[in-house]
């Protein structure tokens, strides 16, 4: 698996190219000329096929339709007089085809209609992208899943130790997460793409009544639903694919966010696998490594999603605030969409491809886990001491008694249990309500309280199976 997209062609460079563009995603300037290109391609070829334009006007055109044919920087420097590149562009792929043949190019279309479906071509390449690195991610954690849905370790909330959890249920999240994730990325891309196909004012009206004709064979060249009417004004297709792009995401980014807390020096329950330009062979440099400290191995995979991902937001807003489009063509909001659209594409495909690697390259260490979970000295099993016993004492009257052991416990480093059954006062609490200290024991056993995680793990498991078999 490639780890960039070092071309040149990309929308967030060549020098950043490495975190910020990696994986098989395209959407810089190349990739959306191939696109308006072959929009326009297809468009001849609807316009002949409708008898509108003289036959070998479609093939004509399409072999022009190259990108090797034309120069990018140009129609950049000619996109600032029209506000857009396609006008230069059709220009010069009609002076590339046949005098009596150039009338099939851009026939009866505006410039939107050419960059929104070329937006819609980039977004379909790009989702088949990162669906298959999200598919290789959501199958490393059900294998994480499966591996370790006995590895118990502490759970924490609000940062802080709560009860014993499995790390097998801690990978069913991520895995749950990455499949719902990838359902709504391809309902997205199922359903919300679509040409856009218009004309002036969203009537064809230079069609005349072929219009619609022209429409249906359009969407048929490129595979593309054809929409009931234009949606130059109404941009819900592109809000609703940039809010799937922003919930894988936001998975993503939780599962990053896990594994930087998890992968602490103080924690260090897991750890990120070797890897580096080359994927780590033999002579490549290693991943992880800092400028000032040679000891250093940071959570490179990790961090990089995180990055990615912090990005989305903002590309998201811009891209809601853009759906206010006034009358039939919007004076700026139209044109506000297409670089973010492209970051958020090229953004979502590298934090997948990095997710791809992290969760394929994890290292889990069980024995941390372990002894982190036995420094702890119990308290995490406090509520499950103070179930125990509230049933002689009470609710209010366990809660109290648990609660004064645990600070005890905490300031004087010594275990729950000895704090428990040392104390004169406690102790005969205890013998009093007629609790055990093999009682206490059992209670104070982390796999005794690990409630339906196994069950839990075991349903995510079983979902994932379920959409792998769809």
């Amino acid at each position: 698996m490639p780890e960039s997209n070092p071309g040149g062609d990309n929308s967030r460079g060549v020098l950043f190219g490495g975190v910020f563009s990696r994986g098989g995603v395209d959407a810089g300037d190349a990739a959306w000329l191939r696109a308006m290109l072959d929009a326009e391609a297809a468009l001849a070829r609807a316009v002949e096929r409708a008898g509108l334009a003289p036959e070998g006007a479609g093939a004509a055109v399409t072999a022009a339709a190259v990108p090797e044919n034309f120069d990018l920087a140009e129609l950049g420097e000619l996109s600032a007089l029209t506000g857009n590149p396609v006008p230069a562009l059709s220009r010069a792929l009609s002076a590339l085809v046949p005098r009596a043949l150039a009338g099939a190019v851009h026939q009866g279309a505006t410039s939107q209609d050419i960059v929104d479906t070329a937006a819609m071509l980039l977004a379909r390449r790009a989702l088949d992208v990162i669906g298959a690195d999200l598919d290789i991610a959501a199958d490393a954690a059900a294998r994480l899943a499966a591996g370790h849905r006995s590895t118990i370790m502490i759970g924490r909330t609000l940062l802080q130790q709560a009860v014993p959890v499995t790390f097998g249920l801690v990978a069913a999240g991520w895995l749950n997460g990455l499949d719902e994730a990838r359902g709504a990325l391809a309902r997205a891309g199922a359903e919300r793409l679509a040409v856009q196909y218009g004309g002036a004012a969203g009537t064809l009206a230079a069609l005349g009544d072929r219009g619609p004709r022209v429409l249906a064979l359009l969407a048929e060249e490129l595979d593309l639903p054809a929409p009931p009417l234009p949606w130059h004004t109404i941009r819900l297709r592109v809000l609703d694919l940039a809010a799937a792009l922003a919930g894988v995401d936001s998975v993503l980014s939780k599962i990053a966010r896990d594994v930087t807390l998890l992968a602490q020096t103080e924690v260090a329950e897991v750890r990120e696998g070797p890897g580096g330009a080359s994927g780590g062979g033999p002579g490549s440099p290693a991943r992880g490594g800092s400028s000032a400290m040679p000891n250093k191995q940071n959570p490179v995979a990790a961090i990089a999603i995180l990055g990615c991902a912090k990005q989305v937001p903002g590309l998201l807003a811009t891209l809601a605030a853009a759906g206010e489009q006034e009358h039939q063509r919007a004076a700026g909001a139209w044109h506000a969409e297409w670089q973010p659209l492209a970051d958020l594409l090229t953004l979502t495909g590298s934090a997948a491809s990095w997710a791809a690697d992290l969760l394929g390259g994890l290292i889990v260490d069980p024995a941390r886990m372990g002894a982190n979970l036995r420094a702890a000295g119990g308290l995490p099993l406090a509520e499950r001491v103070t179930s125990l016993l509230a049933g002689t004492l009470g609710r209010a009257a366990a809660h109290d008694l648990v609660a004064e052991a645990g600070a005890r416990a905490a300031s004087a480093g010594l275990p729950l249990r000895d704090v428990l059954l040392g104390r004169r006062q406690s102790a005969g609490q205890l013998e009093a309500a007629g609790i055990t200290p093999e009682q206490i024991d059992a209670a104070l056993d982390p796999a005794n309280y690990l409630g339906a995680a196994a069950d839990f793990t075991d349903a995510a498991l079983a979902a994932h199976a379920a959409c792998e078999g769809t």
